[in-house]
C-alpha cells in the first residue's frame, strides 16, 4: 500500500527510534540494515538497496511516496513499545 508524507515527518520518525532500531528492523524483515537506512533517506547503496521511496521537492523537506509501508510500520511498532 503506497503512502505519501513529508520528508521531515519521515526523518522525525527515524530520529525518534532508539539506537539499534535500523538493525532490528532489518533482521525482522531479512534485509540489509543499509536498505532500512535508505528507506529513511540515506543513500547507502554499497550494501543496501533502493526500496521504493520516491522524493519530490516541496515544503517541509519535500514529499515522500512510499511504495510499501512495511519498514515504516515496523518503525511505528518500535515507537509504540517505547
Amino acid at each position: 500500500m503506497a503512502m505519501t508524507l513529508s520528508f521531515n515527518e519521515l526523518r522525525r520518525i527515524k530520529d525518534a527510534l532508539p539506537h539499534g532500531s535500523m538493525q532490528k528492523i532489518a533482521d525482522e524483515l531479512g534485509i540489509e540494515a543499509d536498505t532500512v537506512r535508505n528507506y529513511f533517506g540515506a543513500q547507502k547503496f554499497e550494501n543496501g538497496q533502493g526500496c521504493g521511496v520516491h522524493i519530490e521537492p516541496g515544503p517541509d523537506g519535500g514529499w515522500v511516496t512510499l511504495d510499501d509501508t512495511t519498514i515504516l510500520d515496523k518503525a511505528k511498532q518500535i515507537l509504540a513499545q517505547k
